[in-house]
């Protein structure tokens, strides 16, 4: 992926060259060009704010970076929502293209948790500190990709836009959003980025609940006969509770994994004394989380039992996704298996059943 995009180069369009003389080597660390160290935040010495300024802008470049490699590199579709508006303030998230009407793949949908960090990534301190393999959400989609599943990436984080970034988009066509906002990195200063920028809501996306509602109702709803996966990390957890709670149905007949790391859910909360949820969630769901147990090790805490719950083989919360990954996909693989067999299993008692009911008759 590397190759194919070079964060260097991104950040050679904007005016922040000097102060972030970084790209990412072919481990896909984030590196210093010339001295070859890890991301050093004490640039300037002892001066917390400009350090923090300067913190925040190369977040918004890996931001712009990764959404330029989710559509480069995974070839993902981005996709504006909501639908009907043409210059309302708009989020949007990346889809597959065959998402929708591939009947024959799995459908998988990736949700993080909260923080500055947006669509691809699990963690920006992820990317940042340990590199590309473990902070952003790439090599979780190229594996599905592999596995022949269909891809969603929503953008929960993406709750509000920059006044600046909403003249932009409002005098380009809805596909050239993009570049306006990458014109808007390339033309701020590092100056003008140590500014708050005046932030309006987006519409349909003013909470990650929300987003995630918009997208389940206007996509994920619509398609027929698809199995649906989700892998969800941190306060992404909560947010599947939270459309398992309003969407029942809909989740309980679509969803038939749920992989959660180190998730914030809270089933006594969310979900109450609803036997039918708390059922399906012991049936349906399965919890990585941090510990300094081996990878899959029984995990369960007094808190957290309501469904089965194994170790992340790590103690880090931002390493969590990468580090349980492969396990994850051979816990989807199990559990689509197990489903196929009792789908098959039914077909013929119900069959026999009928057959009876005539006989009698």
């Amino acid at each position: 992926m590397i190759q194919q995009l070079s964060f260097q180069k991104f950040i050679e369009q904007s005016d922040l060259l000097e102060e972030l003389k970084y790209d990412f080597n072919d481990k896909a660390e984030l590196r210093h060009t010339e001295t070859q160290r890890p991301f050093v935040f004490n640039y300037y010495k002892n001066i917390l704010e400009k350090n923090s300024k300067r913190y925040q802008a190369l977040g918004h470049l890996l931001e712009q970076y990764i959404y330029k490699l989710l559509e480069k590199v995974c070839k993902l579709q981005k996709i504006y929502i909501p639908l009907e508006a043409d210059k309302d303030p708009r989020s949007f998230f990346f889809m597959s293209e065959s998402a929708l009407t591939n009947h024959h793949s799995v459908l998988l949908v990736l949700l993080q948790d909260h923080g500055v960090f947006r669509a691809g990534q699990w963690s920006q301190r992820g990317i940042i500190h340990h590199g590309l393999q473990h902070g952003s959400q790439i090599p979780c989609i190229q594996m599905a990709l592999q596995a022949q599943y269909s891809v969603i990436v929503p953008n929960p984080n993406d709750s509000f836009v920059g006044l600046k970034m909403e003249k932009e988009c409002k005098s380009h066509l809805p596909q050239s959003i993009e570049s306006s906002s990458l014109k808007m990195v390339q033309t701020e200063s590092f100056s003008s980025l140590q500014q708050s920028p005046t932030c309006i809501s987006n519409r349909c996306s003013n909470t990650p609940e929300e987003h995630m509602a918009y997208i389940w109702d206007y996509f994920i709803s619509k398609t027929e006969g698809k199995d649906v996966a989700f892998i969800v990390h941190g306060y992404g957890g909560l947010v599947f509770m939270d459309l398992l709670v309003h969407r029942k149905w809909e989740v309980m007949n679509k969803v038939y994994a749920v992989a959660l790391i180190d998730s914030e859910h809270h089933v006594g909360h969310q979900l109450g004394n609803d036997v039918q949820l708390l059922a399906w969630i012991k049936h349906h769901c399965r919890e990585w989380v941090t510990s300094p147990k081996p990878l899959d090790k029984p995990a369960a805490t007094v808190l957290k039992k309501e469904f089965p719950m194994v170790s992340a083989g790590t103690e880090k919360h931002c390493l969590a996704p990468s580090t349980s990954l492969e396990s994850i996909f051979k816990y989807f693989k199990k559990a689509l298996k197990a489903k196929t067999t009792i789908n098959f299993s039914q077909k013929p008692i119900a069959a026999r059943t009928s057959s009876k009911r005539k006989q009698s008759a």
